[in-house]
């Protein structure tokens, strides 16, 4: 009986300590948890504190922007209303220029002086000194841009390539005395009449060789003898003007008998291509001093008049374009370099797209570097690819 108790005795002493190291476990995991359920508790109290501010922060944002489209819609309808009011006032502008042109404020010269003609003549086979470092040739046409048909099978349409603005200026036919103005390319592109600005010269012109240039439209006047007439476009005047000092002059193109003098503008600035029954072969090329209208300098070309088109310079070169009487495709044919610089391997044989009949006019913007021509009462740009002159 000693023995039994004895055992037990010994047993529960034992089993003392394992049940307090137990107690002890379970209290320790007891404070874990707990721990553990209070970080919880606060990484949810954060996470639901962040997804408020962020809510709250997104629907600022969506309010701002909200604000900015309707702010960008009120300064849309702003700007418009201002363009179509500035392009009323431009048109009431034009238009009331129109009705109250103002009178010549200089005569008409009779002749120029014997003097510039000598000086002419005496630099006529002399190599042309450049006033650029203009080198750019034609290597091809890039692209071709067809903007509408307007007005007549023949006529002449250009730009100034000394302005800021982006005027059209429109001469329909080959005879008349208006010039039809648009501000942009867009008006003219969209205007299906002809109810834009216009331009009532005070003596009509000719042919289709004129040319806007520095603020100034330098046009043909024909009465006994063909006449350069410089008219100022701010003011509506005639500035200056000039008899062309040649003597029986014929059409300078053979295939288009209404021009007889054809003004070019370049990187140079303004020529005149003419052609003479003492040369009634080829081509006559001048340059003229846009200021003063004086003859500076004088060639005879040696590209022929028969078959040809219409003509232009580039860089100091004329370009000679022919086609065939029936018409076919436009090609530049001759070049003749007046300050002798471009070697025989410049010289291209360039094609025109073929479109719809003959060109009547192709007018060069030195600063787009493109032509603005009149394909059978089509309105065309040329864009041009351009090489750097090879001197020979």
């Amino acid at each position: 009986m000693m023995d039994a108790q004895l055992l037990f005795m010994v047993a529960l002493g034992a089993f003392v300590p394992i049940v307090h190291c137990q107690h002890q476990l379970l209290e320790y995991m007891d404070r874990r948890i707990a721990l553990m359920e209070e970080r919880i508790a606060q990484w949810h109290d954060q996470s639901t504190r962040h997804s408020t501010e962020l809510r709250e922060f997104k629907n600022k944002v969506l309010t701002m922007l909200d604000n900015i489209e309707k702010d960008k819609d009120a300064w849309r309808n702003e700007m418009e209303n201002t363009n179509i009011r500035m392009e009323r006032l431009e048109r009431e502008v034009d238009y009331l220029e129109t009705q109250n042109p103002a009178p010549p404020c200089v005569e008409v010269d009779e002749k120029l002086t014997e003097l510039q003609i000598n000086k002419a003549q005496k630099k006529k086979k002399e190599k042309y000194e450049k006033l650029t470092d203009c080198r750019d040739a034609i290597s091809q046409i890039t692209a071709m841009k067809i903007l509408k048909r307007f007005g007549s099978i023949r006529g002449l349409w250009t730009k100034d390539p000394l302005a800021t603005s982006d005027r059209i200026y429109i001469f329909d036919g080959t005879g008349n005395d208006t010039v039809y103005v648009y501000p942009r390319m867009r008006e003219f592109t969209l205007s299906n009449t002809r109810k834009t600005a216009r331009i009532k010269l005070p003596y009509p012109w000719i042919g289709t060789g004129h040319v806007v240039y520095g603020g100034n439209l330098y046009y043909i006047r024909q009465q006994n003898e063909f006449q350069v007439i410089k008219f100022d476009l701010s003011n509506k005047t005639v500035v200056d003007s000039a008899v062309f000092p040649v003597e029986q002059q014929v059409p300078v193109y053979g295939l288009s008998s209404f021009n007889y003098i054809d003004i070019a503008a370049d990187e140079e600035g303004l020529w005149v291509i003419y052609a003479t029954k003492e040369n009634d072969k080829n081509i006559c090329l001048a340059k003229i001093d846009p200021v003063t209208l004086g003859i500076e300098q004088m060639w005879d070309t040696p590209c022929p008049i028969e078959n040809a088109e219409t003509s232009f310079v580039i860089c100091g070169a004329l370009y000679v374009v022919y086609n065939t009487r029936i018409p076919s495709r436009s090609r530049v044919q001759c070049v003749f370099d007046a300050s002798g610089t471009m070697s025989i391997d410049d010289l291209p044989l360039v094609y025109f797209p073929k479109r719809y009949g003959a060109h009547s006019s192709m007018k060069y913007n030195p600063k787009e570097k493109q032509i603005y021509a009149w394909d059978d009462g089509y309105q065309i740009i040329y864009k041009l690819g351009m090489k750097a002159k090879v001197e020979s």
